[in-house]
């Protein structure tokens, strides 16, 4: 099967829901296969919804060492740190990336979660609210954010 039909087919298992199933789909690309950066962006996202935060931090190395610019190698991967109880660690993934990752939204949103839940509370409000200026959808999302609990009254 070609590259292209393993990854339509990876990326319509895990629409489905069918984590394994999509996989499966992108363990049966050759072994260069396997390092391209789109291939592991589906892997990654798969891990991430199976909740497989040990396999999904691996994959995000091997995406940041294919393409040290990507910045989902470096939210994705620091947000498996997170997962892990690694929240130290995934700030300071997140703070040693390119400084193309300061255009992004998530990159704010995510440490003013990791400083909450290190009870950094004024720089977690700071970069809350600036990833809220980027982009209004996070102002929803940190409303149920349970690691934005402790920070919830300085956001309203």
């Amino acid at each position: 099967m070609s590259f292209e039909r393993r990854m339509n087919a990876a990326q319509g298992y895990m629409e489905l829901g069918l984590l394994n199933e999509g996989l499966k789909e992108l363990d049966g690309l050759s072994s260069e296969e396997q390092r391209n950066e789109y291939a592991l962006q589906l892997r990654l996202l798969i891990l991430m919804r199976s909740h497989d935060w040990s396999e999904g931090l691996k994959v995000s190395e091997t995406l940041r060492e294919v393409n040290p610019a990507l910045s989902i190698g470096y939210i994705h991967g620091a947000f498996c740190l997170h997962e892990l109880g690694e929240t130290q660690q995934a700030k300071e993934m997140l703070l040693a990336g390119p400084e193309s990752l300061k255009g992004e939204a998530t990159f704010f949103y995510n440490l003013g979660c990791y400083e909450a839940s290190l009870g950094n509370k004024e720089d977690a409000g700071k970069y809350v609210r600036k990833s809220i200026q980027m982009n209004s959808e996070f102002r929803d999302i940190a409303q149920h954010d349970p690691d934005l609990a402790p920070i919830r009254e300085l956001l309203k």
